[in-house]
């Protein structure tokens, strides 16, 4: 049996986290004077501070922040597979100047950030910092009605459950498992977007190599890239998020498109939004399928 395939395609700011919203005020100005607008602002510059920090510090980010990459793999060719446990990135003249010794360099930084975030930062920050960052990710949490918490459910309803189903064919029993993914296409640089989904938790349900960064080269050109990845008889995609570029995007791939609202009235929005409502969405693009009918089961 051909496999089926559903992939989730999340945009990452005022989607599945709010952190530009909180910064600017238009988060607690949609609630109208019943929230506090400068808590907001403090608590999204408290976010601010920490994932910079780590960037830089743990990320390679000050050296590397003028030579985004659309994502972790894409200098894979440059990398030559050495032993990096000894290596030393403060002295082996990395530039952003293009050429074949920097891209190579570049490429090795990449596969140092893969491995930290496969680890997480429970293996990278100390106790303090967990502490902290525990106390912000609940603070946050509380002073936006549960959007992080309830958007990362329906992260993890759409990527980790199983079920299998059963069908005859000729008399025969086979079994077909339907396969989720989650990827997030993002219009931040992609180092502080990795660093975002460790901080948000999100990392458990996106993997590394399923993060772009449309920074440089544009969303369309992101779900081209992914279209090609993924792409089969058996599989759709949906377009989650709240931008018009998003919209833009979905609409010239052929793809349903689900807009994220911040206004507290909104169905669309976290808490509100569920996986149901997702699989609504691709069945008026894709039809209804006895796929609905089974659960999901994330796919690296």
């Amino acid at each position: 049996m051909d496999q089926k395939m559903k992939v989730y395609i999340w945009d990452m700011d005022e989607t599945l986290i709010l952190l530009k919203s909180l910064l600017d005020g238009t988060y607690a100005g949609a609630f109208n004077g019943s929230k506090n607008v400068q808590n907001g602002v403090n608590i999204g510059k408290l976010w601010e501070n920490h994932i910079l920090r780590v960037c830089d510090e743990y990320f390679f980010y000050e050296q590397i922040d003028s030579s985004n990459q659309p994502y972790l793999d894409a200098l894979n060719q440059f990398d030559d597979g050495i032993d990096l446990s000894d290596y030393n990135f403060s002295a082996d003249g990395f530039s952003p100047k293009i050429d074949a010794h920097n891209q190579r360099k570049l490429a090795y930084r990449h596969r140092v950030i893969a491995e930290k975030y496969r680890k997480g930062l429970h293996n990278i920050l100390n106790q303090d910092l967990i502490k902290l960052w525990d106390t912000l990710y609940d603070m946050t949490d509380t002073y936006t009605d549960r959007w992080l918490s309830s958007a990362r459910a329906c992260l993890e309803q759409c990527a980790g459950q199983t079920r299998d189903i059963t069908t005859s064919i000729n008399s025969a029993n086979a079994y077909g498992q339907f396969q989720h993914v989650n990827v997030l296409v993002t219009s931040g640089q992609l180092i502080p977007s990795l660093v975002k989904c460790l901080f948000f938790r999100l990392d458990k349900f996106i993997t590394c190599d399923n993060v772009y960064s449309s920074w440089d080269v544009g969303k369309l050109q992101c779900f081209s890239w992914i279209k090609e990845r993924f792409d089969g008889p058996n599989v759709q995609f949906c377009v989650i998020g709240d931008g018009w570029e998003e919209c833009e995007a979905a609409e010239s791939m052929r793809w349903p498109f689900v807009k994220v609202d911040l206004q507290p009235n909104s169905t669309h929005r976290f808490p509100g939004l569920t996986p149901g409502d997702l699989r609504h969405y691709f069945s008026i693009v894709y039809g209804t399928t006895d796929e609905d009918e089974g659960t999901a089961v994330v796919t690296q």
